[in-house]
C-alpha cells in the first residue's frame, strides 16, 4: 500500500454517500415559471439536434435530456443535484434510514474503500469484515479510481445478490475475496450508553427520517438507567447532516420552549424564515411532538457537544443553537461550514430537484457558510495530536461553494495543503509502523470523550495547543 492517505467523512454504504446536506422536502415542484431565454434555447436545440445528427453512433434522447439537466444544476453549487429516477430512489432510501446493500461504515484511503466499522448484524459483519479491511475489487472492477458514490453504487444491489470483494488485511499482509449477499440494512443514526456513573453519551451520525424519535427513545433509556444524570455528551463527530427538522427538534430537546433554534433566507419568500423550539416546526404532520415524554431534566442537565471537521449542515445547527443560547459547551475541531439549504421539489413521480434555496443562520444572526462553527474548546483527535487535520477538506475547499459573508481567497491556501500533504507522507514513507487508525468514537480511548468527561466533571480538560481557527477562504481558481 502506499502511503497517500485520503481522508474523508463516515459514510455508510447505501446512504447518501458524500452529502453534506441540510434538507427541506417539498410535496410539489413550484408552478411559476421565469421568462426563458430564447436565443440560448435555441442553440441548445441546435446542439442537441446536431448530436442526433452527426453524433458517431446513436444517442438516447432522453438522456441526452437528463445529462443537460444534470450538467445545468451541478454548475451551480456543490450540493445541488438532479435526481433521475434511479438517484431519486436512492435518495429516498438514504433519508428514511435504509437500503440494500452490505453494511459497513467507510472511507477512502490510498484511493481504495477502507472499512471503518461493519454495521453490526449486516452481511459484512457477518462476513467477518473487519475495522481497517481495505476494499481493492468489486467484483472485478478494481477500486483505485473510483469516487465514494461509484464504489458506493457497485456495492448496493437488489436484495438476495451477491458481490464478491477483494479485501486486503493490513494486520495480516493478504488478499483474500469475500462473497456478500446483499440485504436491507437499517441505518441506526442514534447510539447511546452510559460512559461511566453518572454521565451519558449520546452519539447522533446522520439526521434521517427516523433519528428524532430515535433519540428520544435512546435519551429516555439513559434517564431509566440513572434518572439523576450529571452530565451528558452529545457527539456530532462526522455527521454530515440530513433533514433541517430533525435538526430543530434535537436543539429543541435541550432548549427552552420557543426559542430560536436557525434562521433561514433566500431568494423565495418561503426560504425567509425562523425555526423555534417548537413543535409545531419539527413535528410530522399527523404525529404528537416525538419530544413530549422527554425527562424535564434534559432541559437543565450539564451539556458538552463534541464536534470535528466532519460535522455539517444540520449537525452544525444543532451546535450553533446550543452555544448561541449557551446551553452546551462545543468542544472538538471547527465544524465543516456548510451553511445552506438545500429543498427538494419533485419534477415527476420517479425525478427529483434538490436545490440551494436558502442560508441559514445561528440564533445570533452568524452565518456560517464557509467558516463554520468555532467550539468554545478546540481539541485534538489523540492525546499525541491530530495526524491528519491539514489534509481534511471543508465547505470552502469545494468548488462552485457559495462564498461566505467574510470570505476572501488566499493564494497560500492550497500550497500550505499540498506542503503538509507532502510532508506527511514523507513521515509515512520513512516509518515502517502502519497508521495508527483514531479510536472508535465513544470507546474508552476516544480521547476527545475522555476531555469532555473531564469538562461535564470540572476536572482540567486537555485542550490543543496547536489549533487555531480556521478563516473562511475560497479554493484558489
Amino acid at each position: 500500500m502506499g502511503a497517500k492517505i485520503k481522508v474523508v467523512g463516515l459514510l455508510a454504504v447505501g446512504a447518501l454517500a458524500g452529502a453534506l446536506t441540510t434538507m427541506q422536502l417539498s410535496a410539489v415542484a413550484r408552478s411559476n415559471l421565469a421568462p426563458l431565454p430564447l436565443e440560448e434555447l435555441q442553440q441548445l436545440a441546435a446542439v442537441f439536434g446536431m448530436i442526433k445528427t452527426d453524433y458517431v453512433e446513436p444517442v438516447d434522447e432522453k438522456k441526452l435530456i437528463s445529462d443537460a439537466i444534470s450538467g445545468m444544476v451541478a454548475g451551480l453549487d456543490p450540493h445541488s443535484q438532479y435526481f433521475d429516477k434511479k438517484s431519486f430512489k436512492e435518495f429516498r432510501e438514504s433519508t428514511g434510514g435504509k437500503f440494500v446493500g452490505i453494511g459497513i461504515e467507510m472511507s477512502m484511503e490510498d484511493g481504495l474503500v477502507k472499512v471503518v466499522s461493519p454495521i453490526e448484524g449486516s452481511p459484512a459483519f457477518r462476513a467477518g469484515l473487519k475495522p481497517g479491511d481495505l476494499i481493492t475489487r468489486i467484483d472485478e472492477t478494481p477500486v483505485k479510481g473510483m469516487t465514494v458514490d461509484q464504489a458506493v453504487k457497485r456495492m448496493r444491489g437488489d436484495p438476495n445478490t451477491k458481490v464478491v470483494l477483494t479485501v486486503f488485511r493490513k494486520l495480516e499482509n493478504r488478499s483474500f475475496p469475500v462473497t456478500i449477499v446483499r440485504e436491507e440494512i437499517r441505518v441506526q443514526s442514534v447510539r447511546a450508553k452510559m460512559v461511566e456513573p453518572g454521565y451519558g453519551w449520546i452519539r447522533v451520525s446522520q439526521f434521517q427520517d427516523r433519528t428524532v424519535d430515535d433519540f428520544a427513545r435512546k435519551v429516555s433509556e439513559l434517564y431509566q438507567q440513572d434518572p439523576n444524570l450529571k452530565g451528558l455528551v452529545l457527539d456530532l463527530r462526522n455527521d454530515p447532516g440530513g433533514l433541517l427538522d430533525g435538526a430543530v427538534a434535537l436543539a429543541a430537546a435541550f432548549l427552552p420552549a420557543d426559542v430560536v433554534v436557525v434562521s433561514t433566507n433566500g431568494q423565495i419568500p418561503e426560504s425567509r424564515a425562523s425555526f423555534r423550539a417548537s413543535p409545531e416546526f419539527y413535528a410530522r404532520r399527523g404525529s404528537g411532538d416525538p419530544l413530549k415524554k422527554l425527562p424535564a431534566a434534559l432541559k437543565t442537565v450539564p451539556l458538552v457537544v463534541l464536534v470535528n471537521e466532519g460535522s455539517a449542515s444540520a449537525s452544525e445547527i444543532v451546535a450553533g443553537a446550543l452555544q448561541d443560547h449557551k446551553r452546551a459547551t462545543v468542544m472538538g475541531a471547527q465544524t465543516f461550514g456548510k451553511g445552506s439549504v438545500q429543498t427538494v421539489r419533485p419534477l415527476s413521480a420517479e425525478t427529483a430537484l434538490k436545490i440551494t434555496t436558502a442560508r441559514y443562520y445561528t440564533p445570533s444572526g452568524r452565518s456560517i457558510q464557509a467558516r463554520g462553527i468555532v467550539p468554545d474548546v478546540f481539541l485534538d483527535e489523540t492525546a499525541e495530536g491530530n495526524v491528519f487535520a491539514a489534509l481534511r477538506m471543508r465547505e470552502a475547499d469545494l468548488d462552485k461553494h457559495l462564498q461566505g459573508a467574510d470570505e476572501k481567497k488566499d493564494p497560500a491556501r492550497e500550497k500550505a495543503r499540498e506542503e503538509a500533504r507532502l510532508k506527511l507522507e514523507e513521515q509515512l514513507a520513512k516509518s515502517k509502523e502502519p497508521v495508527k487508525p483514531l479510536p472508535e468514537f465513544g470507546s474508552a480511548e476516544d480521547f476527545p470523550l475522555q476531555q469532555a468527561l473531564n469538562q461535564l466533571r470540572g476536572l482540567p480538560v486537555l485542550a490543543s495547543k496547536t489549533a487555531i481557527e480556521r478563516k473562511a477562504e475560497a479554493v484558489t481558481k
